[in-house]
């Protein structure tokens, strides 16, 4: 690999046929000494000798052949002028006379020039002697006076390329840097030097000097071209893309720190009660903050995808020139990380293209099937200064839960559609006081519009679900799989960064409904959810499990009963008085009847009637929601 790039460099030096063959602009003094020395042998050839120089200069090799020949004739022991003639007649293809007279000149006077010059005649019959020839001249030619002369260097710069000698090479283009750094040979050596380290902005910056000092366009672009642009651009993408990294990992810190802080302070703020209502200066400061926080933590979701995809790619094509560099490519390997990668980007392209179809849940109640209850629901929007649901729907568990359906201007405007889902497994024994404090709880959110914002949250807590799907069908729930790592990092930041927002929706929603109906209604509603959950489940389950192995149709699920039993009345104790740990969005069951404790209790009257019997189709119903159980149980049967 080396060698190649050292003999392509060295043929791309060569390029330019003018680069070492001449030297553009003579050291007047030393010309005036040699004049001099000519002066006092013969001072009738002098004008001679400086026209023959002039010609050679100009490269009229013909005319200077002549005129120095005539110098010879007339001076033969002046040997400045014997070397140049031996290297004009080497350039007009008379190499044997060339290097004779060179070694002639060398035989009168050895010095630093005429060992150069015949180096020179060697070098440019070039095989491997005279290569070495070459080298020993010019060795001997640095022990003498000048023999620091950059044409001196050059030419040894010139062998060691010729030869692959990378360590002579370098040798001597420390030595132009140091002793004749503002030549352009210096630094087109420095440049070649440079892209042989693989310093190609350093390569690039001394090729450009060179150019400044007289180096040819056509010379400088071929060098760039040779691979050092390339190279240039791969080496600073590759920065430029590890900056970004670098960047976007503090991004995720500092994501998680503020986010982290933001929900340490709602939190904190809940337990010191300084945030009892929505109209409360810090709440409103802190939900549309939050909710800003929230979005921006959503949309660096989607920013870091395509950092994501480029690093799956880029550990792939790594990996696969770590291996060849060792030697061996593992093929199974290199197979297996290459469809990994390749299900991976799928999966994230479909995560954001594929659309999800959203149905609501269960079916809608129609007004004419519980008048009553719609009557109910109304009176408790009026009742804490609110729009009323529009629609109710039903469904064959325990749920409790409100949501809105529109555009996001619809909800931005409050214009959006209000729906109640009401999961009838709830209702049995459910009183009518305890179901419109929970009810007032529900409203709280749309009140303090809780449903309306928090879009782009929604969307990506919904594709990073889709995205991990996809990996988990795709085999790539792996440790090795960077895009797996990243969903699981940035569901832990996202989920730590929104419980502040959670619990403090949920609080405001309780303060709502203990200062409408009394926290001790409140506190009953919540409790009998939650025990008629693990009832209702704990009933269910048994029926569904004799029912299947006699292979019998279901009796009512709504309308099991049974003694609540120690497990039941364990489980219910310890859901009510468990820690609210940080993965929770909503505060534990006592730490919410803790946070509504201060307010005071109001007096209302207790109605104990059931909300079963606000349905005038109660045992249809039940029986509609049993058979769909029983649809989906026998379905996976």
């Amino acid at each position: 690999m080396k060698t190649i790039k050292i003999t392509f460099l060295f043929l791309t030096l060569f390029s330019s046929t003018q680069l070492f063959a001449q030297n553009p602009t003579r050291d007047l003094i030393k010309e005036q000494k040699i004049e001099a020395q000519l002066k006092s042998l013969d001072s009738s050839i002098v004008k001679t000798y400086k026209e023959a120089t002039v010609a050679m200069d100009q490269n009229n090799l013909k005319l200077a052949d002549s005129l120095y020949s005539l110098v010879y004739i007339k001076a033969p022991t002046f040997d400045p002028a014997i070397r140049r003639l031996g290297m004009i007649r080497l350039q007009l293809g008379n190499t044997k006379e060339g290097i004779e007279l060179c070694e002639k000149a060398i035989t009168i006077n050895k010095t630093a020039y005429n060992l150069l010059s015949l180096a020179y005649c060697y070098f440019i019959d070039s095989n491997d002697r005279n290569l070495s020839k070459a080298s020993s001249l010019l060795r001997e030619a640095q022990m003498l006076p000048d023999g620091d002369d950059p044409d001196i260097l050059s030419l040894l710069g010139q062998i060691a390329l010729q030869e692959q000698n990378i360590a002579d090479f370098r040798t001597v283009t420390n030595a132009m840097l140091a002793k004749h750094n503002d030549l352009m040979i210096t630094h087109y050596f420095a440049a070649i030097l440079a892209a042989q380290d693989e310093e190609w902005k350093l390569a690039e910056s001394e090729i450009q000097q060179a150019k400044k000092l007289g180096l040819q366009e056509e010379s400088v672009k071929t060098f760039l071209n040779s691979g050092v642009s390339s190279n240039l651009n791969k080496r600073q993408y590759g920065y430029y893309f590890l900056v970004i990294v670098i960047i976007w990992i503090l991004g995720l810190f500092l994501l998680f720190i503020i986010g982290k802080l933001l929900s340490n302070f709602t939190l904190r703020s809940i337990e010191k009660q300084t945030l009892s209502s929505v109209s409360n200066k810090s709440a409103k400061i802190l939900r549309p903050l939050y909710r800003l926080f929230m979005n921006i933590g959503g949309v660096y979701y989607y920013i870091s995808l395509p950092i994501i995809l480029i690093l799956v790619i880029a550990l792939v094509v790594v990996l696969f020139y770590l291996f060849l560099y060792v030697g061996r490519i593992p093929i199974q390997l290199m197979a297996i990380l290459a469809i990994g990668s390749c299900f991976t980007i799928y999966g994230m392209i479909k995560s954001l293209l594929v659309k999800v179809d959203y149905s609501d849940p269960g079916r809608k109640l129609e007004n004419e099937e519980a008048p009553e209850l719609f009557k109910l629901a109304e009176e408790v929007a009026n009742t804490i200064g609110t729009r009323p649901i529009d629609e109710i729907r039903i469904t064959p568990a325990t749920d409790l839960a409100v949501y809105e359906k529109g555009s996001w201007k619809d909800k931005f405007q409050d214009k959006a559609k209000r729906v109640l889902i009401l999961g009838i497994g709830v209702v049995k024994d459910f009183n009518q006081t305890d179901f419109r404090a929970v009810l007032a709880h529900e409203y709280g959110h749309f009140s303090h519009r809780d449903t309306a914002g928090g879009d782009v949250a929604l969307r990506v807590r919904n594709d990073m679900t889709k995205y991990f799907y996809a990996l988990y069908s795709a085999g790539q729930n792996v440790w090795w799989n960077l895009a797996f790592q990243f969903l699981r990092l940035y569901n832990f930041i996202f989920r730590r960064i929104s419980h502040g927002s959670t619990r403090l929706q949920e609080v405001l929603a309780d303060n709502v409904a203990a200062k409408t109906y009394g926290k001790l209604a409140f506190q009953n509603g919540l409790t009998y959810v939650i025990k008629r959950d693990i009832e209702f489940n704990s009933f269910a389950n048994i029926e569904i499990d004799e029912a299947k192995k006699v292979n019998r149709p279901f009796n009512n699920l709504y309308e099991l009963s049974g003694n609540s039993t120690e497990s039941i009345d364990e489980e219910l104790n310890n859901s009510l008085n468990r820690k609210t740990t940080e993965d929770d969005t909503h505060p534990s069951p006592i730490d919410r009847f803790r946070f509504i404790s201060n307010i005071n209790n109001i007096n209302i009257n207790y109605d104990t009637s059931k909300i079963r019997d606000l349905f005038l189709n109660w045992d249809s119903i039940t029986k509609e929601m049993t058979k769909i159980i029983e649809d989906n149980v026998n379905k996976y049967r």
